[in-house]
């Protein structure tokens, strides 16, 4: 399978937002990665108090292992809808173009918006 990776594109600022409007993470477009279709945001972006450690574990043979994350949604918790590589594969960074360890992705109820 092909994997597409355009380390980083240009201009603007990009959000992570809960159905709610709840911004999980923010950073200049610029600052993320995208890896397979998803945008991967700096750790510094990152509202960690929104966070809470996973035990899901998955192993991607070419990044490494995940860290999952769930995100507090007001009184709900959702589960498994962040991931980060928090010691990736070093042979990925050739294949993604840099260095992500930390950055952190979401997926469903979490809209990734410009």
């Amino acid at each position: 399978m092909a994997t597409t990776t355009s380390p980083r594109s240009a201009g603007g600022t990009m959000k992570a937002v809960l159905t709610d409007g709840t911004v999980v993470a923010e950073a200049p477009k610029d600052d993320l990665i995208s890896i397979e279709g998803n945008w991967y945001f700096p750790p510094a972006s990152v509202d960690a108090t929104l966070l809470e450690e996973s035990p899901t574990q998955y192993h991607c043979p070419w990044k490494g292992d995940t860290q999952y994350f769930s995100v507090k949604a007001g009184d709900d918790l959702l589960q498994d809808r962040a991931w980060s590589y928090p010691a990736p594969i070093p042979t990925s960074f050739e294949r993604v173009g840099e260095d992500y360890t930390g950055y952190v992705a979401f997926w469903k109820d979490v809209q990734v918006v410009e």
